[in-house]
């Protein structure tokens, strides 16, 4: 059972990352491009002074981006492969095809986090416990960010639909949101509507954890709170609004 299980998921990073890598190999200049040109506007326009938080806003962008740009890519498979209408009459389950799918966008995706990994290795010097806190918010917000990417694919009907969809959720939640720059760059009242993003809670979470950004304590438990609400209730939508077998 367990083999089968990894052989789906295998198949999902073949058909969905391995695939378009090698023969398509010109496609993985964006999935660097996007998250190392803002890393690298954001310092030149700071003097190096924003460098360390730009790495991080770099993170946040791939991992939500790429939980996004599962959209896209399960919406070409469903309507121009009809590839879902066989998966969902086979044994292989919604959460295995999902898991695997995923599993492709960070496989496609790491050429920029590799850059940015080592980057943040060398400039952040991250212990541990802070390793242990990036993780978590990074994980949570690709959950998140699959989560919304997987149902609105078994919503689309069309690609260039979901391509614009996708572009747009992440112009809203990677780009426009300060998670490349701390929140006390943003004036007010531009400030609170940051806050309207669940990547501003992120960002503040690993800008304090890496000493880019003091705030209180009771601050930062808000932060988490916040963040692990309206991602549960984020997950939770998706799970009840998501369409698989009535397609």
């Amino acid at each position: 059972m367990r083999r089968s299980r990894l052989s789906q998921i295998l198949a999902g990073v073949l058909v969905n990352a391995i695939y378009e890598m090698k023969n398509y190999p010109v496609v993985l200049i964006s999935t660097v491009i996007s998250p190392l040109s803002l890393l690298l506007v954001i310092t030149f326009v700071s003097g190096g002074a924003l460098f360390g938080t730009a790495i991080e806003g770099g993170l946040i962008m791939i991992f939500f981006s790429s939980g996004i740009a599962l959209q896209s890519d399960l919406s070409h498979l469903k309507n121009d492969f009809k590839l879902q209408d066989m998966i969902v009459s086979s044994p292989t389950s919604a959460r295995m095809y999902m898991s695997g799918m995923a599993l492709a966008e960070i496989v496609y995706s790491l050429p920029a986090l590799v850059i940015l990994v080592a980057l943040a290795g060398i400039y952040l010097h991250p212990s541990l416990i802070q390793i242990g806190i990036l993780t978590t918010v990074l994980l949570l917000m690709f959950a998140v960010s699959v989560a919304i990417g997987f149902m609105l694919s078994t919503f689309s009907n069309d690609v260039v639909q979901s391509y614009a969809f996708s572009r747009l959720l992440s112009l809203l939640f990677a780009t426009l949101p300060p998670v490349y720059y701390p929140i006390t760059y943003v004036p007010s009242p531009f400030n609170y509507l940051a806050y309207l993003s669940p990547t501003t809670y992120a960002a503040e979470i690993m800008h304090s954890a890496t000493g880019f950004l003091h705030i209180s304590t009771s601050l930062l438990i808000l932060d988490w709170v916040v963040l692990l609400v309206v991602s549960t209730i984020i997950l939770y939508v998706a799970v009840k609004k998501t369409r698989w077998r009535d397609v």
